[in-house]
């Protein structure tokens, strides 16, 4: 696979084969499933209570769904998600303005699966603004 093609995943592009996400699914460790309707129909565990997403990272990060991210991400203008890099680098610039406190559960669950997949392995407490990371100066 080329560096382009994975970049274009990587930016969510509609032009993407579905081939070329098999083989970027397969070197992460994943694997394609196709499901015929009945199979599909069959009640799982997930499906009574609901999938648990609390350690997901989107493809795409919504701002509207993100109200604290949405407030430290003021001068982003023209787009209406993010992608993961772009909400981390987010979080972190501006940990000094991050107010915890008034994080939702669900945005507390995506900055610490953000930090777990994509950063330095912080966040392991998300009482502080120091949880976030500071930069080293």
């Amino acid at each position: 696979m080329s560096r382009v093609t994975l970049h274009r995943i990587e930016k969510g592009e509609p032009s993407v084969a579905a081939g070329a996400w098999a083989n970027a699914m397969a070197a992460l460790g994943m694997s394609l499933v196709a499901l015929n309707a009945e199979d599909a129909q069959a009640t799982r565990p997930e499906d009574v209570n609901g999938p648990n997403l609390a350690n997901w990272i989107p493809v795409r990060v919504r701002l509207a769904d993100y109200p604290q991210l949405k407030a430290l991400a003021w001068q982003v203008h023209g787009t209406e998600a993010l992608t993961p890099v772009e909400a981390l680098g987010i979080y972190e610039r501006n940990a000094r303005h991050l107010d915890t406190a008034a994080m939702s559960p669900a945005e507390q669950a995506l900055l610490l699966a953000l930090q777990t997949g994509l950063g330095k392995g912080l966040g392991q407490g998300l009482g502080d603004a120091a949880a976030v990371g500071t930069p080293d100066v």
